[in-house]
């Protein structure tokens, strides 16, 4: 084995005693483990304190392996042997400054040697002489065609030890932590025992221990004392104990975030609002009335939620989730239209200005004569609705209100104008992107903020919009695809949820295939045959791709949550697709004959506006685009899309995309291109979009995919995500259980006066950058 391979890190933990005192959790682990070690603690784990240390868990544990004969062990596994050493010799290289120890020992079946390099010699040598007996345990490795055991842990063995203590060592469970390259698993390990103090004797290291859960929930739920779970994740002599202390530390997690969530959602009850009552025969009235559709039970349903909650004295916070396709935007609009009956103003913010053009121009046409009117500005906002302008309009309408688009790009006289009818009251509803959060921006009464696509908005931006409110305005927030009620929970926990879960009627179903075009490219020519035959029945199609046509990449909304680049994967190893470059090889080749147009995030707004409204009026065959077209967009007469290196987005973006066809009487159909091998993961992926409709079991294929954190995003600011035990996509009996015990305790005690320990635990998880982002929330 070269000098180099073998290189030991000398241990940067060294047991320092602090003057005989016990160490608290807010400690400086400077006092405790030395000013080397808590700087590389510091600088890349970002562990400070005791606590913090104590709170670094092991993400796995390894046993020694089964006690193995030296003539049968397997390579590149992680063994245990019994066995008497028959040499020892120290050898020297690089001129004497480095030193490498070889052992040799045999069990009688066989011999095998051991390396030492560095600073770890000195204690083999000692130990390891002639004639003594040993546990060994390491994993085997080959050099110089010779099976050698590197850096082996050992026990040594008096003649006392019997077959018992052979099997503990060889079964003991080790724990492996999240290291890094600046200090390793067994370091960290090192670090935590002399914090621990001798085993047997943790209990005086935890005795200053703060727990955070009350003795009548953790009696009630037969969960383990602190101590006793931090003993035993960090010293488990079972797989049950591991099971225990995992199971009391995430309750821990999910108890101690449930009441920072109760607590905020009480404190949310407590604000002042203008409560937004519709009066009968107001302008909700006139546009329900002018529907040429009824609406589904479950949009009936949400509705009368959404209703009960703008008519208290209190801000609504509720979080309106649903199907791709299940009718979203139709429950927000008739909200908004209730608020504007009651005298107010609602916003919508949407993440991209063809989001926010598309849901204008559909708002305006669902609308119809309802659109494009002035509020009655001095008109009282009373109950029986005094926000709407009354009599003699065109068509006969009665009520309207004027509907206004704000977005960055806008020209400068139609924004003056925009900001105008905001600021008069002339304008009942806005919709915009972030322009809408511009200081300048002022509103005569908002009385109701719908936030689209809640995950593209930074807290900041949403709490912007809300404070433009006299009073805390109602808040309205959608998710574009269905999210597991754990994140629900979580992510979203200081909001009510309210769920539509049926497809209005008259949509069509969705088939979706995927295509391998690299192992079968006839799939790929059919694919574009299927186009041709769509336009030809007087239908229309998309065709998505992930990238622009440059080197700058899409509007940076292209790939999310996609695959990562793989070295073994050829097909990953080339760019993305672009827009520009699949248009001009569509035009050229099999769609030559067909109107193709292009669109994507960094073309001018009004060239955006023009294409989406040509092929909305059937005036474009095909409609080659990046994910701009990903959520609001509705051309029911779409019933085609290809999606191009579909495996470069992530489940729940392709399930959004997928949505924008199927939206009127004919079938939709949906190809997946992809040249991922088969029984690749992203192929399995793709495959699991295809196989289902489904979009809360997709959201759950594809969080499971990520890591926690990305789950939950910003509810997880902060330098480290509070949730090191919680699996928020598999703990959904102990986070939902959690949520009741927390409600209980806040209902009872909101102060927590009677929760010392609890509050401790509460300052502690609510560092000032999370804290505001509950206040904000």
């Amino acid at each position: 084995m070269s000098p180099a391979a073998g290189r030991r890190i000398t241990p940067l933990v060294s047991p320092v005693v602090c003057n005989g005192r016990v160490p608290v959790l807010d400690e400086p682990l400077k006092k405790i483990l030395g000013g080397n070690t808590a700087k590389v603690m510091a600088d890349h784990l970002d562990l400070h304190t005791v606590g913090d240390l104590l709170h670094h868990y092991p993400r796995r544990y390894a046993e020694r392996g089964e006690l193995t004969r030296l003539s049968d062990l397997p390579l590149d596994e992680h063994v245990t042997v019994v066995a008497q050493v028959a040499d020892a010799r120290v050898h020297t290289f690089n001129g004497g400054r480095g030193r490498r120890l070889e052992v040799t020992i045999t069990d009688g079946s066989g011999r095998l040697q051991l390396v030492f390099f560095g600073k770890g010699v000195h204690k083999p040598r000692t130990e390891l002489q002639p004639g003594t007996r040993a546990m060994f345990a390491g994993k085997v490795s080959v050099f110089n065609r010779k099976r050698q055991l590197a850096h082996p842990e050992y026990k040594t063995l008096g003649a006392e030890s019997g077959a018992e203590a052979v099997e503990a060592f060889a079964h003991q469970l080790l724990p492996l932590y999240p290291a890094c390259k600046q200090m390793e698993s067994w370091q960290i390990q090192q670090a935590v025992d002399t914090v621990l103090g001798p085993a047997g004797h943790e209990e005086t290291a935890l005795a200053g221990l703060v727990d955070p859960l009350p003795e009548s929930l953790r009696e009630g739920r037969g969960l383990a004392t602190l101590p006793e779970a931090l003993r035993k994740i960090h010293r488990p002599r079972t797989k049950a104990d591991i099971a225990m202390a995992r199971g009391r530390l995430k309750w821990d997690e999910a108890f101690v975030l449930q009441v920072a969530l109760a607590r905020r959602r009480r404190a949310d009850a407590q604000l002042p609002a203008v409560p937004r009552k519709p009066a009968p025969d107001g302008l909700l009235a006139a546009f329900d009335a002018r529907l040429p559709f009824t609406l589904t039970e479950g949009q009936r349903r949400v509705s009368e939620e959404i209703f009960a909650d703008l008519a208290t004295e209190h801000p609504m916070h509720r979080l309106l989730q649903g199907e791709v396709g299940s009718g979203k935007t139709m429950v927000a609009l008739r909200a908004m239209l209730g608020v504007v009956d009651a005298g107010g103003q609602a916003a919508m913010l949407a993440p991209t200005e063809v989001l926010a053009q598309q849901h204008h121009r559909s708002i305006t046409e669902m609308m119809g004569e309802l659109a494009g009117w002035g509020l009655w500005r001095d008109a009282p906002a009373q109950e029986g609705g005094g926000g709407r302008q009354e009599g003699g309009l065109p068509g006969g309408a009665e009520q309207g209100t004027k509907v206004v688009l704000l977005t960055g790009s806008m020209g400068a006289a139609a924004r003056r104008q925009a900001l105008l009818d905001l600021v008069t009251g002339e304008a009942g509803i806005v919709i915009g992107t972030h322009a809408l959060i511009e200081d300048k921006v002022q509103f005569h009464d908002l009385g109701l903020v719908v936030v689209d696509e809640q995950h593209r908005f930074g807290v900041e931006q949403r709490d912007a919009l809300r404070s433009k409110g006299k009073q805390p305005p109602h808040l309205l927030v959608m998710t574009a695809t269905p999210i597991p009620r754990t994140v629900a929970m979580t992510v979203f926990g200081d909001l009510e949820t309210s769920v539509l879960d049926q497809l209005p009627s008259g949509r069509s179903p969705i088939a979706s295939h995927v295509v391998p075009a690299k192992d079968k490219p006839h799939f790929l020519a059919r694919a574009w045959e299927r186009v041709r035959e769509e336009v030809a029945a007087g239908h229309q199609a998309y065709v998505v791709c992930p990238r622009i046509g440059d080197d700058i990449g899409d509007e940076g909304d292209g790939a999310r949550g996609a695959a990562r680049p793989s070295a073994e994967d050829e097909a990953e190893k080339r760019p993305p697709l672009a827009v520009v470059d699949v248009a001009e090889q569509l035009t050229k080749g099999p769609l030559r004959d067909l109107r193709v147009e292009v669109l994507h995030g960094r073309m001018q707004p009004e060239a955006k506006d023009e294409v989406m409204r040509r092929f909305a009026a059937g005036e474009v065959d095909v409609l080659v685009a990046t994910t701009v077209i990903e959520v609001g967009v509705n051309v029911p007469n779409a019933t085609v899309m290809v999606i191009m290196d579909a495996d470069r987005f992530g489940v729940s973006q392709l399930h959004q995309l997928r949505g924008r066809v199927g939206r009127g009487s004919a079938a939709g159909l949906c190809l997946l291109v992809t040249e991922m091998p088969e029984g690749s993961p992203a192929r399995a992926r793709l495959g699991a979009v295809a196989a289902t409709l489904d979009g809360f079991e997709l959201s759950r294929i594809d969080l499971e995919q990520r890591r926690e954190g990305d789950v939950l995003g910003q509810a997880q600011s902060g330098v480290r995500s509070s949730l090191r035990v919680l699996a928020v996509i598999d703990d959904e009996e102990v986070i939902a259980a959690a949520r009741e015990e927390a409600t209980a305790v806040v209902t009872a005690d909101p102060e927590l006066a009677g929760y010392p320990e609890l509050r401790t635990a509460l300052d502690a998880l609510l560092d000032k950058e999370r804290a505001e982002f509950l206040d904000k929330g």
